[in-house]
């Protein structure tokens, strides 16, 4: 499903113009994105968490060069799913 596709869905559940609900999702992920840029964990109770994970420096390989590189330490955002989602998925 794309964008498009669930700003259809929620226009036609809804009956709010098409223009109307792509400019509220948009809205919301511009502000989960800057949340998540500040270190701030998004909580949307009965869908999930967006959440940064931090992850350890670490030492890999290039193959193609045969040389070892260090990968430094950094975070990224990651997505959670409630409990009640995933009773709902399976």
């Amino acid at each position: 499903m794309t964008k498009a596709d669930i700003v259809n869905e929620i226009a036609k559940n809804t009956g709010i113009d098409k223009a109307t609900v792509l400019t509220t999702v948009e809205a919301f992920m511009e502000t989960v994105k800057e949340s998540l840029a500040k270190n701030d964990n998004v909580y949307l109770r009965g869908f999930g968490s967006f959440i940064i994970k931090e992850r350890a420096e670490k030492t890999a390989r290039n193959i193609s060069k045969n040389t070892t590189i260090i990968i430094p330490a950094h975070n990224i955002p990651s997505f959670k799913p409630a409990k009640t989602f995933v009773s709902v998925v399976k």
